[in-house]
């Protein structure tokens, strides 16, 4: 993850967004550090987050990565 300081990325801002769009950017000021990241990536952080905490269902993925391809099924959205 690239770091920048606050000065350099109001000097820059253009640029910086452009870089936030493929990859997360830390930017550090006296008053502390924030993480800039796209729109995707947020939503894909919030999904992730939401998903942990659906109870089982972490447990259930992992019991499927055991399972042996002869036992997985492929699912369709037309099978609803």
């Amino acid at each position: 993850m690239t770091t920048i300081n606050a000065t350099e990325a109001r000097a820059d801002l253009y640029n910086v967004i452009a870089k936030a769009l493929d990859e997360p950017i830390r930017i550090t000021s006296k008053r502390g550090t924030v993480v800039m990241v796209s729109e995707e990536e947020w939503e894909n952080i919030l999904e992730t987050i939401y998903l942990m905490g659906v109870p089982g269902l972490k447990e259930d993925i992992e019991e499927g990565r055991r399972l042996p391809k002869d036992r997985l099924v492929r699912w369709k959205s037309s099978d609803i």
